[in-house]
């Protein structure tokens, strides 16, 4: 019976695939910030295309443009997704430290972190819920915040 279980336990954790995450989350000191700026810099590109090729098929009613549009937003979804889950995973969980509001330069910095943080997320979660671009133009601005407090070394 216990070799049965653990040959059902084991070909389980082959068969289910598991999602990588934003980072490890171990306290490895590997960060590369800057990095994780530019791929949701080229997420939201993504979503910028995403968005003209929803806009440019709105009048065609054949099964491929259905299908094209299906896809497209899917894409928009996963990207944004994807912006949300590193700013909170990696940025959020991660890389900003609480600071002691006595101190108050390093507390203004920590806020001013935060606020960014939010803004990309909010702003990421406008652009699941619409197609219009400048809702993307407002999540690359957001993201242009977050990034100059992580510029590229």
């Amino acid at each position: 019976m216990y070799k049965l279980l653990m040959v059902v336990l084991m070909t389980w954790m082959i068969a289910i695939p598991l999602e990588a995450s934003a980072h490890c989350q171990v306290p490895c000191g590997i960060y590369d910030d800057h990095a994780r700026i530019h791929a949701m810099e080229e997420d939201v590109a993504t979503i910028g295309k995403a968005v003209a090729q929803l806009q440019e098929a709105q009048d065609k009613d054949d099964a491929q443009s259905f299908n094209q549009r299906v896809r497209w937003t899917q894409t928009k979804e996963d990207h944004a997704s994807r912006i949300i889950d590193v700013v909170s995973q990696y940025f959020l969980t991660q890389k900003i430290k609480p600071a002691d509001p006595k101190d108050k330069k390093a507390y203004a910095d920590y806020v001013a972190r935060l606020t960014a943080c939010h803004g990309v997320l909010r702003a990421a979660m406008k652009t699941k819920q619409t197609v219009d671009p400048e809702a993307v133009e407002g999540l690359s601005q957001a993201l242009k915040v977050l990034g100059d407090f992580y510029p590229a070394e």
